[in-house]
């Protein structure tokens, strides 16, 4: 049985200690990097652009 891959953020966390960064540092990156994520629902950044209108008519 193959070994599940890591979580994206637990990536994070490995990158972070790999680079001796401070563990107070490495917590707020993870956290900043979490709220991107979740902010938009969990969509692509591609996704994040709204539909464009049509112009209104001119008057």
């Amino acid at each position: 049985m193959e070994p599940k891959p890591k979580k994206f953020l637990d990536q994070v966390h490995d990158a972070l200690r790999l680079k001796h960064y401070f563990i107070c540092t490495e917590n707020t990156y993870v956290n900043w990097i979490r709220r991107y994520i979740l902010f938009p629902n969990k969509r692509h950044p591609t996704e994040w652009v709204a539909p464009k209108s049509k112009p209104s008519s001119p008057i």
